[in-house]
């Protein structure tokens, strides 16, 4: 054998020594397992201040966002609108071609003029009549006249009459035409609806609109000093909440200030979201939010349900759950015996039991296989 080979099998047994050692060594001081002392908790009593959590968002209340519109066609001839800009309510922000619509409201008015005048003229020529009706009828009492011209008369006068009534009615459908090309006149300048802020603006000086069954909008005015959250909760908390909480929320724009509202509607329709049941809770701002909150900003939300004093609780992870029934296993001389429970509210990692256990008993936080006992059947 090579010295070489040599060198290489006393390496190979130096390693296999040392390989030997190492695992006596290590199973020589391992320390032996011994059975694991259960997890457990004491049922106490509790303060709790139960509160919903729900994901919202800031949004206009209702009547605080409008979107003005033209109700007739015509070109933009002024634009008095830019985004940003202050509105008060009255104010005028657009105004359309408006010679054909005065022309036309100058042609009605005179048409009301001359069934004015026509009613004038009948009513002059009913006057006569109706005199020479009653001079007739005096005349035929002395046999001064004929029949005949007493049935004249009368003719004469209920053909006045007749025309009278044309007449006004004549009257009534001008000033009905010039009412109606009034108002048309008056849809070609747009004003604020109510005071706001302008949102956006879709329409150009210059460009023409046609209006159908949708009125083309020219901008959108917004009242900032009108906001609500709309926030999300979940169909499982949502039997808990009631008109008048209050409720807390935040904004990702000013993380460390905290707006305080009260819920002031529940919408009775749920939202489907991600195959999840929510339902939109209306909260009303209280506190002051000039110059901070817009519309659409996400809010966290924080509804504070009625505080309750000296409850019996339990840590959330000793509740179970086995064929349909909550339970709770209590230690009894180094058992776990199953209780089943009725459970009530939720604080954070605490909830309360309303029946089925005492205070000062000790219960299994894990579950029982963990301590060698078998589970309730």
């Amino acid at each position: 054998m090579t010295k070489k080979r040599k060198r290489v099998l006393y390496t190979v047994l130096l390693l296999g020594v040392i390989s030997a050692a190492a695992g006596w060594w290590a199973a020589s001081h391992r320390n032996p397992v011994g059975p694991t002392e259960p997890v457990t908790a004491k049922v106490m009593r509790r303060d709790f201040s139960s509160a919903v959590l729900a994901t919202g968002a800031v949004k206009p209340q209702v009547g605080a966002e409008v979107k003005v519109g033209a109700r007739i066609s015509g070109k933009v001839m002024r634009l008095h609108a830019n985004i940003g800009d202050p509105v008060d309510k009255g104010q005028v922000i657009a105004e359309l071609e408006k010679q054909d619509l005065q022309a036309v409201v100058a042609k009605n008015q005179a048409e009301v003029s001359v069934a004015e005048a026509k009613i004038t003229e009948v009513q002059a020529r009913l006057k006569l009549a109706q005199v020479q009706y009653q001079r007739q009828q005096k005349l035929i009492v002395d046999d001064f006249t004929s029949r005949q011209a007493v049935d004249d008369a009368l003719k004469e006068r209920d053909v006045a009459l007749a025309e009278l009534s044309l007449a006004r009615r004549q009257l009534e459908a001008a000033r009905a035409a010039l009412k109606e090309s009034e108002a048309k006149l008056s849809y070609a300048t747009l004003t604020a609806p109510i005071s706001g802020v302008i949102a956006s603006v879709s329409t150009q000086e210059g460009e023409t609109v046609a209006a159908g069954l949708n009125a083309p909008v020219f901008v959108n005015i917004i009242d900032l000093s009108r906001l609500q959250v709309d926030a999300f909760v979940d169909e499982v908390d949502i039997g808990r909440v009631r008109q008048g909480q209050k409720a807390l929320f935040t904004v990702d724009s000013f993380p460390a200030r905290e707006f305080e509202g009260k819920v002031s509607a529940i919408y009775p329709k749920a939202v489907l979201q991600e195959n999840v049941v929510y339902y939109d809770v209306v909260i009303d701002i209280t506190t002051s939010y000039e110059g901070l909150l817009r519309p659409e900003m996400t809010a966290s939300v924080t509804i504070l349900l009625e505080a309750r004093a000296d409850v019996l609780a339990v840590p959330a992870e000793a509740i179970k759950r086995a064929r349909g029934k909550t339970l709770v296993y209590v230690l009894i001389n180094g058992r776990a015996e199953p209780r089943e429970v009725k459970t009530g509210w939720k604080d954070g990692l605490w909830i309360e039991v309303a029946g089925g256990l005492e205070e000062g008993q000790t219960i299994l936080l894990g579950e029982p296989q963990e301590i060698g006992q078998p589970s309730a059947s």
